[in-house]
């Protein structure tokens, strides 16, 4: 057994599923994510303390 991890773009995951299913991959998980690149200058407040 293998795992395998990938990110995808929402718009890619019908074409991404159509083509593991064709070569017998039928399970998987899908998990929605958010994330930032680098930002400069983001600064966090977490009860009135940086």
């Amino acid at each position: 057994m293998k795992k395998i991890e990938a990110i995808i773009k929402p718009f890619k995951l019908d074409d991404v599923k159509q083509k593991l299913t064709s070569i017998g991959i039928s399970g998987m998980t899908i998990t929605e994510v958010k994330g930032f690149g680098r930002q400069k200058g983001h600064t966090e407040l977490y009860r009135g303390a940086e």
